[in-house]
C-alpha cells in the first residue's frame, strides 16, 4: 500500500517579512478582529496608522503659522491669540472624541453592531449640537475674544475675520475629531488616517493661494488662512462621513438610527465634560509653568518655547501608540475578555517606553543642533538646549503613563485621569516648580521639575491601574 500523500508544510514566514507585512496592512486598512489573535500584532495595525494621523493634525498650526508669519507680527499674533482661545475647541472635540471611541470599541468587541450604530449616531448628534453652540457664540464675539487676550487694535483689525472664521467655523473641528474617534473605536485607523491626510493636503496647498493671492485666487491675507484650514478640514469630515456611511463599513449606520436616544446622549455627554475637563487641567498646567518661567526673562522663555515644541513633536508617536491602546482596551472589556484589555496596555507601555527612550536619547545628543536650527540668539540657545537634554529624561516614564492613561479613557473611566491630573500637575508639579523657583535653582530646576512629573505620572497612573477598578467600568 502506498503511504498517504502529505501536503508539504509551508516555510515559516520570516520575521521581517511579517513586519512589513503587517504594515501594509496597516495602511491599507485592517478588517481584523482586534479581540482575537495575537497583541502584539493587532496594536501595531492600529498604532501606525494612528502614529501617522497624529503627525497630520500638527501640520495643521505649523503650516498656519509658517505661511502667516510671511505677513507679519500683528497677522502672527493674530494667528496665536485665536489659538488660544481654541484651545478650548480642542479640548470638548478631544472630549467626545473620547467619548465615541469609548462606547464604540465597548459595542464594537460585544459584535452588537446595532449598538455601535447608534452610539455613533448620538455621538455625531451631539457633537453638531455643542458645536452649533460654539459657533454661534465664537462667531458673534471673536472680537471681542481677541481683545480678552489682550490684543492691540491693530491685531483686532487685522484679525478680527480670521477669528471669526476659525472661532465661527469650529465644527469642522468637533467633527473631524468625532467621526475619526468612531473609526478608531471600531478599529478601523487607516480611515482617520486617510481623511488627515486629504484635509491636510487641501490645507497646504490651498493656504498660500488664498493669503498671498497665487494665480485665480484672491489675496486675503490672515483671513485666507483660516479659510483655507476650514475647507481643509470641512472636506476632512465630509469625506469620513460618507465612508461611515458607505455600504461594508466597520459601523453600520441607517436612517432609523438618527431618533435621538436622551439617556444614551446623556452618558457620552457626562464621559466627554469628564475628559474635556482632564485635558484643560493638562493644558492650563503648561500654562502655569510658562508663568513661572517667564519671570527668568524672554530669553529663556523663549528658549523653552523653541524646546516645548520639538519634545510634543516627539511625543507624537508615543500618543499613536496610546490610543491604539485605547482602542484594544475598549475593544477587549467588551468582549468580555479583561486580560486581554490588560495585555495590551502592558505591552503598548513597552513599545512606548522604548519609543520615547529612543526619542530622548536623540534629543539630548542632537539638542546643540536642533536649538541653532531655530534660533541664533546665543541668549536663547542655552535655554533651548537644557530644555531637551532635561525634560527628555523624563520620557522613558511617560511613555507607560500616556498609554496607561489613555487605556482609562478607552475603557470609559474618564475620570481616574482627570484627579490624576489634578494630582500630578496642580498638587505637585506647580509647587514644586514654584518652589525650585523660589530656592534659586534656576531654570534648569524648573526643567527638572518637568521631567520628575513626567515620571511621578507613570508611577502613580500604574498604581491606580493595578487596582483593576477599570476593568469593571460599564459603558
Amino acid at each position: 500500500m502506498s503511504a498517504p500523500a502529505t501536503t508539504p508544510s509551508p516555510s515559516p514566514v520570516p520575521a521581517n517579512d511579517d513586519f512589513w507585512s503587517s504594515i501594509r496592512e496597516a495602511l491599507r486598512g485592517s478588517h481584523r478582529d482586534f479581540t482575537e489573535g495575537a497583541v502584539s500584532r493587532a496594536i501595531l495595525l492600529l498604532a501606525i496608522p494612528m502614529v501617522l494621523e497624529m503627525c497630520m493634525e500638527s501640520v495643521f498650526a505649523v503650516c498656519d503659522v509658517f505661511f502667516v508669519s510671511k505677513l507679519g507680527a500683528s497677522a502672527t499674533a493674530t494667528v496665536g491669540l485665536t489659538e488660544s482661545w481654541l484651545v478650548l475647541i480642542y479640548a470638548i472635540a478631544m472630549g467626545l472624541a473620547i467619548a465615541a471611541t469609548a462606547t464604540v470599541a465597548r459595542r464594537t468587541g460585544e459584535r452588537d453592531r446595532e449598538g455601535a450604530a447608534r452610539a455613533a449616531t448620538q455621538a455625531i448628534l451631539l457633537a453638531l449640537a455643542v458645536a452649533a453652540v460654539l459657533c454661534t457664540v465664537g462667531g458673534v464675539l471673536a472680537p471681542n475674544l481677541l481683545r480678552v487676550m489682550g490684543a492691540s487694535d491693530d491685531v483686532i483689525h487685522i484679525g478680527s475675520t480670521y477669528a471669526r472664521v476659525m472661532l465661527g467655523g469650529n465644527v469642522t473641528i468637533v467633527m473631524l475629531f468625532l467621526i475619526n474617534a468612531i473609526f478608531r473605536g471600531a478599529g478601523d485607523a487607516a480611515i482617520a488616517m486617510r481623511v488627515l491626510w486629504l484635509a491636510n493636503a487641501i490645507n497646504v496647498l490651498l493656504g498660500p493661494c488664498l493669503i498671498f493671492g497665487l494665480g485665480p485666487f484672491p489675496k486675503l491675507g490672515v483671513t485666507g488662512a483660516a479659510i483655507a484650514t476650514n475647507i481643509g478640514r470641512g472636506t476632512g469630515a465630509l469625506f469620513a462621513a460618507s465612508r461611515l456611511l458607505k455600504p461594508g463599513s466597520r459601523i453600520d449606520i441607517h436612517t432609523r438610527h438618527l431618533r435621538v436616544e436622551l439617556d444614551l446622549i446623556a452618558q457620552m455627554a457626562k464621559m466627554a465634560w469628564n475628559a474635556a475637563i482632564q485635558f484643560l487641567i493638562g493644558m492650563g498646567s503648561w500654562i502655569a509653568i510658562i508663568r513661572i518661567l517667564s519671570t527668568f526673562g524672554s530669553a529663556v522663555l523663549a528658549g523653552y518655547t523653541i524646546g516645548i515644541r520639538v519634545i510634543l513633536f516627539a511625543l507624537l508617536p508615543a500618543s499613536g501608540l496610546a490610543n491604539a491602546a485605547a482602542t484594544m482596551v475598549g475593544q477587549a472589556l467588551g468582549a468580555g475578555k479583561p486580560e486581554r484589555a490588560e495585555q495590551s496596555v502592558k505591552l503598548a507601555g513597552k513599545y512606548n517606553m522604548i519609543v520615547l527612550t529612543v526619542c530622548g536619547v536623540l534629543l539630548a545628543l542632537f539638542a546643540p543642533a536642533i536649538a541653532h536650527g531655530f534660533t541664533q540668539d546665543p541668549a536663547v540657545i542655552p535655554s533651548a538646549e537644557n530644555a531637551l537634554r532635561i525634560i527628555a529624561c523624563g520620557f522613558p516614564f511617560y511613555g507607560w503613563g500616556m498609554v496607561i492613561s489613555q487605556s482609562f479613557n478607552g475603557a470609559g473611566d474618564t475620570t481616574t485621569p482627570t484627579w490624576l491630573n489634578v494630582v500630578v500637575f496642580w498638587m505637585w508639579e506647580l509647587p514644586l516648580a514654584w518652589t525650585a523657583r523660589r530656592l534659586g535653582y534656576g531654570v534648569n530646576g524648573v526643567y527638572v521639575v518637568l521631567a520628575i512629573t513626567f515620571s511621578t505620572y507613570a508611577v502613580a497612573a500604574w498604581l491606580v491601574f493595578r487596582r483593576g477598578r477599570w476593568k469593571t467600568r460599564s459603558v
